[in-house]
């Protein structure tokens, strides 16, 4: 368990670092020409001290709230780091946010300056900037933002910077992150140094041996998830503060995420489900189209038999894989695991998944294939994982213990309770919210979950989502939702049904996973109209929502369903940044579809 820190703030660690060894490898960064250059702990040093003299230099000063707006990048980190080596508050916005969604935000929060990556953020906000009288400041990075900063401040004598370095404190303000809201207007997190720090020091404490490929190597890890959230946020600071080589990639897309696992080679991931889901698919079609599905999927069974087999052991339950298992695994270790290792760059050997429930046969596979994933949990309220599986006992279908130092509670109607150092401070001028979820110092998360005899927690649902029948019956939609998107076919998966007779859902599927299983069967390619249409798609489907159905009562399963032409996105407001469902959006946008259910 990490010691509540008694001095200092988050930016400490790039300068001690700079001086404890100065020619580490921190960072890595892309170039130009995209390939990796190094940047070491004297390099981050220096630019992160002269964007700081450079945000003095214009105006930034101790306490003010500066808007981050862009992909996960380099740059971020820089500012994030300078902001809170004067004293400043970072505000993250997703670069996908609207201009409403953006005023609120920056109103909200009084942000007084702000950084972009291009002209189409800045004209975001420049379309609300006439609301927005305290902001000051609008630095674009593709326009030259950082070299204008460097510039700004070069007069600024480093003591300066030092000055109100010293004068952040554990308890200073870090950083306003918003919840992304599947409901309502987004409420800012109030979160601190302190926060942080306690997360990050106890996930390192306790995880550090894992982020390695293998014992002595440098840890490096690739981030790929938005920056704007905490998952992402959480990442960068444990990396800097726990010496792991941190790149970026700012597309979480499987056909521009892959190549750079490759080339970047990573020792250790941390990513949500969706990555994992692709990185097999690519790796099940591939084999598909080598007419090898046959050994692919029997390699598939293997894995997860042998994995279950190792749970097994490591819990007392049975003597682990039989011999004829072993010698089954090792046949597949070089025709398919290590093929699936190579697509995530070769050197992870362990991942942390969270965001949303991980299906505990995906977990399975990628255990018996030679990656560990330890699933966690948690909100932005707790700053990122509260729960998480331990390295020397993972239980799959769970999202592990609490982390050293936390405490976790199932209230009487269900409702998992969190308390811990890393509990936010509250929502940002909003006492009435705050009371609603901080109770002495508890955090009611809204997610239904319960806890095994070895104090593993299982998420089950959350309470506003909890579907009631007009037969009185409640349904939790998100595990028929997760064992209906299992199928490689499907993409999404909403479960309706409140004040309705039965259970139904809306699916979308994966268009690439459906041209490839159109291209084996020899048919020609289909259009998204046409896809609502196609009987042998639907029998696919139909069997995904059998499958699930097997796992509930007949009063909770899916009676109906109905294949939409074109997947759920952010972009439609439909989907959170984290890539959650926004099911009240959901419901009125296909108000007509989820009515002929009913009919």
């Amino acid at each position: 368990m990490a010691a509540a820190p008694l001095v200092g703030g988050l930016a400490d660690a790039v300068f001690d670092h700079a001086v404890d060894d100065p020619d580490r490898v921190t960072l890595g960064r892309k170039d130009d020409a995209g390939e990796w250059q190094d940047v070491t702990s004297t390099q981050l040093r220096d630019e992160v001290l002269a964007l700081a003299k450079g945000l003095l230099a214009q105006g930034v000063r101790f306490g003010d709230r500066v808007a981050l707006m862009c992909p996960t990048r380099y740059e971020w980190t820089l500012f994030d780091f300078a902001l809170w080596t004067v004293g400043a508050q970072s505000v993250p916005i997703y670069p996908t946010s609207s201009a409403e969604q953006v005023h609120w935000m920056l109103h909200d929060a009084g942000v007084t300056a702000c950084m972009v990556e291009h002209e189409d953020h800045a004209m975001t906000i420049g379309s609300v900037i006439d609301r927005l009288p305290r902001l000051k400041r609008l630095w674009q990075l593709d326009a030259g933002a950082v070299a204008e900063l460097f510039e700004a401040g070069a007069h600024i004598e480093d003591e300066v910077v030092h000055r109100h370095r010293r004068a952040v404190t554990p308890d200073s303000i870090a950083t306003i992150i918003y919840t992304s809201g599947t409901t309502g207007r987004p409420k800012g997190c109030v979160l601190t140094h302190a926060n942080f720090m306690y997360e990050t020091d106890t996930l390192i404490g306790r995880w550090e041996p894992v982020f390695h490929s293998r014992p002595g190597d440098e840890a490096a890890t690739l981030l790929f998830l938005p920056l704007a959230h905490v998952f992402g946020r959480m990442v960068e600071v444990a990396a800097i503060r726990g010496r792991v080589k941190l790149g970026h990639q700012p597309v979480l897309q499987a056909a521009a995420l892959l190549p750079d696992l490759v080339s970047f080679r990573p020792t250790f991931i941390l990513a949500v489900p969706y990555i994992f889901e692709k990185v097999f698919n690519a790796a099940r079609r591939k084999a598909e189209t080598a007419g090898k599905l046959g050994p692919f999927d029997k390699a598939v069974d293997v894995a997860v038999r042998y994995a279950e087999a190792m749970e097994h052991r490591a819990f007392g339950l049975g003597p682990g894989p039989s011999a004829a298992l072993r010698l089954q695994h090792q046949f597949f270790e070089k025709l398919v695991y290590s093929k699936v290792r190579e697509a995530m760059g070769g050197r992870v050997r362990h991942a942390m998944s969270g965001g949303s429930g991980m299906d505990r046969r995906l977990g399975l596979f990628f255990e018996g294939a030679g990656v560990t994933i330890f699933e966690g949990y948690g909100l932005t309220e707790s700053c990122a994982a509260a729960t998480a599986n331990p390295p020397e006992r993972t239980r799959y279908g769970t999202v592990g213990q609490p982390i050293p130092g936390t405490t976790v509670h199932i209230a009487e109607d269900g409702e998992v309770w969190v308390h811990g150092g890393q509990i936010f401070q509250g929502y940002l001028g909003d006492p009435k919210a705050t009371d609603a979820v901080l109770r002495d110092g508890w955090l009611a998360t809204g997610d239904l979950g319960a806890l095994d005899e070895d104090g593993y927690l299982t998420i089950t649902g959350r309470k506003k989502e909890i579907l009631k029948t007009s037969g009185g019956k409640s349904v939790s939609p998100a595990g028929l939702e997760e064992r209906v998107r299992a199928h490689p076919l499907v993409a999404q998966c909403i479960v309706v049904g409140n004040d309705r007779p039965y259970i139904a859902a809306l699916v979308t599927v994966d268009q690439e996973a459906v041209d490839h299983w159109l291209n084996i069967q020899g048919k020609p390619p289909l259009q998204p109209a046409d896809l609502v249409r196609d009987p042998d798609l639907e029998m696919e489907v139909r069997r995904a929502v059998v499958a699930a159905n097997t796992s509930v009562s007949k009063a909770e399963s899916i009676r109906t369903f109905r294949i939409l032409a074109h997947p759920f996105s952010e972009e439609h407001g439909l989907l959170t940044p984290s890539l959650k469902l926004k099911r009240k959006a959901i419901e009125k946008a296909y108000a007509v579809e989820v009515e002929a259910l009913y009919q």
